[in-house]
């Protein structure tokens, strides 16, 4: 029982502590101090540690030996690389899924597009700010996309790196904010593809808004890493 009481704990320092680093109430480099998180949240040791490995696992926070956590730096070169490994791996996962998914994964990739489609991109309370319920229905359906590949782990992985993205898409907010960017199109298009059972296209057309994606969240990390004092 008090395991069971420790480890909903840790869930829910968890869940806290990442909500508050993706909308920014705990922003890139801000220090992750025990004593701090242990009084915010009422918690012991322990239990912040718990959810301080899962962060880092995540590439949400990052460990330093004789410096504790804190939240992950926005990097250009890290995003690059991060880019690099998803294009490989996510397009490599996502043709794969397109192969191998059966019509349990089709109904449930429709689903997800369904409730993308249909979810307000931008708070109304704080315009600058994608919603909460946005940015998760964006990532069950990238989920959902990659959900038909078979090998487990190369599916695990992938999302992982999606992850580990989230940091950054959540900080620069520019998915929307090209004057003529049809993202909504975007992600219709990659249902289609997948239903169509394109492999080639649809591996082509996740690598491109990928890389879309990217382009712009490296000209927003990169003027914010350069303001940094």
């Amino acid at each position: 029982m008090a395991a069971e009481s420790k480890a909903t704990r840790s869930d829910g320092v968890y869940i806290a502590l990442r909500a508050a680093i993706l909308a920014g109430r705990r922003p890139p480099g801000a220090r992750l101090k025990f004593s701090e998180l242990s009084a915010t949240f009422d918690a012991s040791v322990t239990v912040i540690r718990e959810a301080l490995t899962r962060l880092t696992a995540e590439g949400l926070a990052t460990a330093e030996p004789q410096r504790g956590y804190a939240v992950t730096e926005l990097s250009t070169e890290r995003l690059g690389e991060l880019t690099d490994a998803r294009l490989e791996l996510e397009g490599l996962v996502f043709a794969r899924a397109v192969a191998e998914g059966d019509l349990q994964w089709e109904s449930q990739l429709v689903a997800a597009h369904h409730r993308l489609e249909n979810t307000a991109f931008l708070s109304s309370e704080e315009p600058i700010r994608i919603t909460d319920e946005w940015v998760d229905a964006h990532a069950r359906f990238h989920d959902a996309l990659l959900e038909g590949c078979g090998n487990r782990r190369l599916y695990q992985m992938a999302i992982g790196l999606r992850r580990e993205a989230e940091l950054y898409r959540r900080w620069s907010q520019p998915l929307g904010s090209e004057k003529d960017r049809d993202l909504a199109g975007e992600h219709r298009r990659l249902l289609e593809l997948a239903l169509a059972r394109d492999v080639n296209g649809a591996r082509m057309a996740l690598c491109e808004h990928i890389s879309h994606t990217t382009r712009l969240l490296l000209d927003v990390t990169g003027s914010l890493t350069r303001s940094d004092p």
